[in-house]
């Protein structure tokens, strides 16, 4: 099996979850730019995360043979301070030329505030000035519907912006229509207790297909399994998918949209 972890907060995790991935034949892990656990003080801390993301994590991962790559953003948790975001956001363009940096993400929004609203939009700006493929975190439980609604608004209004180049993640049963519809690439993100499991996902697939859709782990601080992608496969081997529909789902699919980088 080789498959793509197309979502994953390796800075959360232990040296044994690189192993792992490793033996259960992860080709690349990508690595959005997330809450630490704890809200940051001052623009210093995410200049130092930035650095973080750029340059010690990928030694990390080569250790074990697994190419590391990822996203730049102020998460939505932190966006309620627009100054403090501005500033953030201010430092982003300094990183964008470093060889492992995928675009912008994972930007959105939380509680669907006015605040984070603006902040989105102004990594959107951001996003489309600097030619930055998108990834998108979808708020949680029953504001993703809505929360979902503002953002699509937010990428469709601004014309620059090219749906085929915006990954919207988090997406569930009631949100995935909304995303593939718009013309955008959707993520179903696998948790054992919240979002997305692996049944639901294989769920989903059925139903909507496996065109401009991918499965990520986003293991974070929290309960969560870094080997949730391929466990999902084995979800879909179970059911009797063959080998040529695993192989896209878990891997060929990641690859097509992170390869417009």
């Amino acid at each position: 099996m080789r498959y793509i972890e197309p979502h994953a907060h390796m800075v959360s995790r232990v040296t044994d979850d690189y192993v792992d991935m490793a033996a259960a034949g992860c080709a690349a892990i990508c690595e959005p730019a997330f809450w630490a656990g704890f809200d940051r003080s001052s623009p210093r801390g995410f200049f130092d995360y930035f650095r973080q993301l750029t340059e010690f994590e990928p030694k990390r991962a080569a250790k074990f043979g697994i190419p590391h790559f990822c996203w730049l953003c102020i998460n939505p948790k932190e966006s309620e301070d627009v100054k403090l975001a501005t500033e953030v956001i201010d430092l982003i363009p300094e990183f964008l030329s470093a060889p492992n940096v995928l675009g912008i993400g994972e930007i959105g929004l939380n509680r669907n505030s006015r605040n984070e609203l603006k902040v989105l939009e102004l990594h959107v700006d951001l996003a489309a000035r600097q030619e930055q493929l998108i990834l998108v975190h979808t708020p949680h439980l029953e504001d993703k519907l809505k929360g979902t609604r503002l953002i699509l608004d937010v990428l469709k209004s601004d014309r620059r912006i090219r749906p085929e180049r915006c990954i919207i993640d988090h997406v569930e049963e009631h949100t995935v229509n909304l995303v593939l519809d718009g013309g955008f690439w959707a993520g179903m993100t696998l948790y054992p207790e919240t979002k997305c499991t692996a049944a639901r996902a294989v769920d989903i697939l059925e139903c909507y297909g496996s065109e401009r859709i991918w499965m990520n782990s986003a293991c974070d601080w929290g309960v969560s399994n870094p080997l949730a992608v391929p466990y999902a496969a084995l979800e879909m081997r179970r059911r009797g998918h063959n080998t040529e529909s695993i192989d896209k789902a878990i891997f060929g699919n990641p690859l097509r949209f992170l390869g417009q980088c």
